[in-house]
């Protein structure tokens, strides 16, 4: 598995990705976001897309995680949110972003971010990094999903890791610019 940084958001970069194979498919084709890539066999499996903050130039949001259907539950994302964020890292001070799912949250979590406390108008908990990572905090997060309409696997996941530490964050893989 490869990992690339395609570029910054004045770069300008664009995807197109198979809207059948990857979520948010369409959002990758705007120039306005940096992107980053996981390949395997030189095939995309993976993509992240991120723009700085409106509000802050000291902080970058990263606003879409993708992963090819086929390739979910890998670790794909994890490893590559912590490729990427570790690059945004280089010219912002922190690195936000969103988690709809408790599935995206753990994902999150395995690329070093931490429950903020806050959420999104759009009821994302909000992540960050570098950021407390305390079980509390982890677990706070994960409680907040209990009041959501849940799918019977996201109901079974938060039920399961409610009074759990944070998982151990991998490690970002090296890769190319």
């Amino acid at each position: 598995m490869e990992f690339a940084f395609l570029g910054w958001p004045d770069d300008g970069p664009t995807l197109q990705l198979d809207w059948r194979e990857f979520s948010y498919a369409g959002k990758f084709v705007m120039s306005s976001t940096g992107k980053a890539v996981a390949r395997e066999d030189g095939e995309i499996v993976g993509a992240v897309a991120f723009n700085e903050d409106r509000t802050d130039e000291s902080r970058a949001w990263i606003r879409y995680v993708t992963v090819r259907k086929s390739d979910r539950g890998n670790g794909i994302g994890a490893r590559l949110t912590a490729f990427a964020t570790d690059r945004i890292l280089d010219r912002y001070e922190t690195v936000r972003t969103g988690a709809n799912n408790p599935f995206s949250y753990q994902a999150f979590y395995k690329a070093g971010f931490g429950f903020v406390g806050e959420e999104t108008g759009m009821a994302e908990l909000v992540l960050e990094r570098p950021v407390d990572r305390s079980p509390e905090r982890y677990r706070d997060g994960l409680r907040r999903y209990e009041d959501r309409d849940l799918s019977p696997e996201e109901t079974a996941f938060v039920e399961e890791h409610r009074s759990m530490a944070p998982p151990a964050t991998v490690d970002a893989p090296k890769g190319e610019d």
